[in-house]
């Protein structure tokens, strides 16, 4: 049901994506149209203007003596004549009143050698081009005319609609970027769902025969030869302890794939902190006799937590504080207060973590590679289970090295509302 939902949001993010593409491009090509015809509005007004001043006196005319031949080609019929000097500063003027900041070119019709003979090109960055002609055709039936072409056009109507050609493209990265995202994120999904899938067939076959070894082991115990001989009941004990210790590791690599799976509901209560913590503490000394557990906490401390994983998350942390220590170990529970909330930190005397792999404990399936993580079981599961369920309280986890030997892993609960 999840992976049908998710194809149905991403066909729909994608549809929407395209659509708004699509609508893009149109609104551009449809504002290239709006922007060539006001170019061209602007130009026949000025040309009309041009006209006008030519003939020195207000007139009227019976058809329009500007005509569109081409798409930047434009022929102005005067029918009278005119000086070519005095066209080009009409043309500047007007052009410039008019806003029409583009280069152009333009030529005089000469009736006595019957040809266009050319004018100028005019830059409207001031720059006299005197290498580079136009050529312009002859008007067939008229007399006194003159001709303008823009050869830039194209470019200028571009630059005028910049910034919808810049949203275009813009949008094109977001296509391109949503789809490679939505590709990553299956294989991401594929490679997850063949992971859990692994782990979760590799435990269940490891359940069988390590079943069948503990109850052997418990069974060998109880024989009277074992009973009898301290050297088996020390083998005997060892498989049981190391057989347990196995399973252990097993069922918290069931339950991590099955919270990933299906999710994990709290079952919030609040709990009194002190108590809580000195409990642990008693159930770790009677199985522990050098291990020393000091708890500085008020008896007045509550907390809202699920008490099953609050548990969990204590138990990983100390008995990380104990697999990693040379000596005895000594753990150091206490609180400190602000503002905000409440500060649970757990200080050990152990070996320490590099500053380089500090940031990686609690990914999962991480173990940092030493002499003292190959002496420890384990497979880079207890941070990463503590850092989950912290995460799902809605608390904040963070760990750093002591000035003098071990380290501290802090526990931020904000005040409850």
């Amino acid at each position: 049901m999840e992976i049908k939902r998710l194809n149905i949001i991403i066909s729909l993010g994608f549809v929407a994506i395209i659509g708004i593409l699509v609508a893009q491009l149109l609104w551009t090509r449809q504002a290239y149209h709006l922007e060539d015809k006001k170019f061209n509005q602007k130009v026949n007004l000025a040309l009309l203007e041009v006209v006008k001043k030519l003939y020195g006196s207000k007139v009227t005319f019976t058809e329009n003596p500007v005509q569109n031949v081409a798409n930047d080609y434009y022929v102005v019929n005067i029918n009278n004549e005119f000086d070519p000097g005095i066209l080009e500063h009409y043309l500047k003027t007007e052009f410039t009143r008019f806003q029409i900041n583009t280069d152009y070119v333009y030529a005089v019709y000469n009736c006595h050698s019957d040809r266009m003979v050319y004018g100028r090109y005019v830059s409207t960055h001031e720059e006299d081009i005197q290498d580079k002609v136009i050529t312009f055709p002859k008007h067939k039936n008229l007399v006194y005319y003159f001709s303008i072409r823009f050869p830039d056009k194209t470019a200028y109507l571009v630059s005028s609609l910049k910034f919808w050609y810049l949203l275009t493209i813009a949008l094109i990265i977001i296509l391109f970027v949503y789809v490679y995202s939505i590709y990553t994120i299956i294989q991401q999904k594929k490679f997850s769902e063949l992971q859990r899938d692994f782990i979760n067939n590799m435990t269940h076959e490891f359940k069988t025969p390590l079943s069948s070894i503990l109850l052997a082991a418990e069974a060998l115990h109880q024989q009277e030869e074992v009973q009898n001989s301290k050297k088996l009941k020390t083998y005997a004990s060892i498989i049981a302890n190391q057989g347990n210790k196995l399973n252990l590791h097993i069922e918290k690599i069931l339950n991590i794939a099955k919270n990933d799976a299906s999710g994990v509901k709290l079952n919030l209560q609040k709990l009194n902190l002190s108590l809580f913590l000195n409990d642990i503490k008693n159930q770790i000394e009677q199985k522990n006799e050098n291990i020393k557990i000091d708890i500085q906490v008020e008896n007045s401390t509550h907390i809202v937590a699920d008490e099953f994983h609050f548990s969990n998350i204590v138990h990983n942390i100390i008995d990380n504080s104990i697999k990693y220590c040379e000596e005895n170990p000594h753990i150091q529970i206490f609180e400190t207060k602000d503002a905000k909330g409440l500060y649970l930190k757990f200080k050990d005397n152990g070996i320490g973590i590099s500053n380089h792999n500090i940031n990686s404990v609690f990914t999962q399936f991480y173990r940092i590679n030493t002499q003292k993580s190959d002496e420890v079981s384990g497979f880079g599961l207890g941070l990463f289970y503590v850092k989950k369920m912290v995460q799902l309280h809605h608390w904040k986890i963070s760990l750093q090295n002591n000035t003098d030997k071990g380290i501290t892993l802090s526990i931020f609960i904000p005040y409850q509302n």
